[in-house]
């Protein structure tokens, strides 16, 4: 796995900060209603601050944030113990910048419905296939590919990763696929489920929509891809392999990114699926910590047929949208 190639975009915090900081001044925390009103107005005023990656590569880290490690306090031990004031400036920058990128938006059954989320490592899910796990390796996947509203953009934020642990990343346009694998792909023939986040969308009674693996979006080829959540099993020999010679090709062209302290990773998540080499955690409050940020961008198409789809009876919370 190739390390540090991403690109880096340096960006000059003074002026994001500041508006961040207006923002707390008035309204406290970053969930508060009237402040999440305000984020596009005050996204627009920063400028040019943070374009969605180049289609080409489909990730970047933004640097030039600071996470002073002495004012953090302990990494707490689940999302549920995450305070609200503690890190509301580093909450603040991150919407501020999903706000530049498109709209920030969370989830009705992952982490209360926040809009940033805490990742970090618990008691109990080393061994999930989730953001909470850690002795695992987190296999390469979209996020939330089981929802037809998925992200089109994911930002993750690090305040603290001691340990140098990576987040894997691979982008399926730098992929080596022949015609046939991806016409096999691109038939919808097998569901991807919803991952332990989700525990009431994994106990829904509705019929798993096929869904298809592989599809040609405006800038490229784009995936709908986790295999720790699809059921290979279900489809037929020639699928398989097709499926596997995609996994073959994502993990040949993965890169991973050491997110330091201050940095921000932009993932395309149509292009690009993650993941993250396993790691021991000590729940001494010193572990890795990062902020999530999920992003939709209001233009951009996916393939009609996904309208149709029930995502389980999960529903995204978009605190920006009509009705």
């Amino acid at each position: 796995m190739g390390l540090n190639v991403t690109p880096v975009r340096e960006i000059s915090p003074d002026t994001l900060l500041d508006r961040a900081n207006a923002l707390i001044s008035t309204y406290k925390t970053a969930s508060n209603p009237e402040l999440i009103q305000q984020l596009p107005q005050a996204a627009a005023e920063l400028g040019d601050l943070c374009p969605p990656p180049d289609p080409a590569t489909g990730l970047h880290v933004l640097r030039g944030l600071n996470a002073d490690d002495s004012g953090l306090g302990a990494t707490p031990s689940s999302w549920s113990d995450a305070s609200p004031t503690r890190t509301a400036e580093w909450d603040v920058v991150m919407l501020l910048l999903a706000s530049a990128m498109g709209r920030p938006f969370g989830w009705e059954g992952q982490q209360d419905g926040r809009l940033v989320h805490d990742i970090v490592p618990s008691r109990g899910h080393e061994h999930e296939q989730t953001g909470a796990s850690s002795t695992v390796t987190l296999a390469a996947h979209n996020e939330d590919a089981f929802h037809h509203r998925r992200a089109h953009l994911m930002l993750l934020g690090c305040l603290r990763n001691p340990d140098q642990v990576a987040t894997s990343a691979a982008s399926v346009r730098h992929a080596d696929l022949d015609d046939a694998d991806v016409e096999a792909l691109s038939a919808p023939v097998l569901p991807i489920l919803p991952d332990d986040a989700y525990d009431k969308a994994r106990h829904s009674p509705l019929e798993p929509p096929r869904v298809p693996t592989l599809w040609h979006g405006e800038d490229g080829l784009c995936l709908r891809f986790d295999p720790a959540y699809t059921p290979l099993e279900q489809a037929g020999a020639d699928y398989r392999a097709a499926y596997g010679r995609l996994c073959r090709e994502l993990d040949r062209v993965k890169v991973g990114v050491r997110l330091e302290p201050g940095d921000v990773l932009v993932i395309d998540n149509d292009a690009v699926v993650h993941g993250r080499e396993p790691f021991r955690a000590r729940y001494d409050g010193t572990d890795r910590w990062l902020k999530r940020v999920n992003v939709r961008l209001p233009d951009r198409d996916r393939p009609s047929a996904e309208a149709a789809e029930h995502g389980y009876g999960q529903q995204p919370i978009d605190p920006y949208e009509e009705g």
